[in-house]
């Protein structure tokens, strides 16, 4: 949902937009569907999905299927769901595309209020990234500087659910669930669903989400 939200935001700004997505080895695939459609619908010129395998390294609930994916509500500390360095990884590919589509923006869907405490979510990252960025590639030497922007980075979960709204994503259609079923339903239990759902309630918005139970 944050993506998506993101994907709308940029586009009503007046952005052309091209949208990535990547399969890194994680549980499952209906993320990456739900993105394509979404993608579709919101008007972006492109979207891709890149493939490699973080799976090969694991650490990660997300990467392991030996690692369960907590359900007893979300707690303190760094869960392991936290996948190491993924973000830094994801950005660098949308980092490499930017430079060679000649673009300057990159929007993330990135949110530093209702999360699980993942360290690549702060907004001192991306500020961090976007100085690499401009440090690292042929294009910011040459006066194209990049610039990373996160538009939902400080805004809670009742108020990524209202502008979803707004925006005109179909929250129905996205998937946040950290274990979904072959049809993309939400397991309900997981952290991600648990503050979606708490977004949702705080919003007083009636849930559209699909659950399996």
């Amino acid at each position: 949902m944050d993506s998506a939200t993101a994907l709308a935001w940029a586009r009503r700004e007046g952005y052309s937009c091209y949208a990535l997505s990547v399969d890194y080895g994680q549980r499952h695939g209906a993320e990456l569907e739900a993105a394509r459609r979404i993608a579709q619908r919101l008007g972006a010129v492109e979207y891709r999905i890149v493939k490699i395998d973080l799976a090969q390294f694991g650490g990660s609930a997300l990467t392991d299927r030996a690692i369960a994916v907590p359900d007893q509500g979300v707690k303190g500390g760094i869960p392991v769901t936290y996948v190491p360095a993924r973000n830094t990884i994801l950005l660098s590919l949308a980092l490499g595309w930017a430079e060679v589509l000649g673009a300057q923006h990159i929007f993330v869907g990135a949110n530093a209020v209702d999360y699980s405490g993942y360290p690549d979510c702060r907004p001192e990252y991306f500020r961090a990234f976007e100085a690499m960025a401009n440090l690292a590639t042929k294009a910011a030497v040459e006066g194209r500087r990049v610039h990373i922007s996160a538009p939902l980075i400080d805004l809670p979960k009742r108020e990524i659910v209202r502008r979803a709204l707004e925006l005109g994503v179909d929250p129905a259609e996205t998937v946040t669930c950290y274990q979904p079923d072959a049809e993309g339903r939400a397991c309900g239990v997981c952290d991600a669903c648990r503050i979606r759902k708490a977004g949702f309630a705080d919003a007083a918005i009636k849930d559209s989400t699909r659950y399996a139970v």
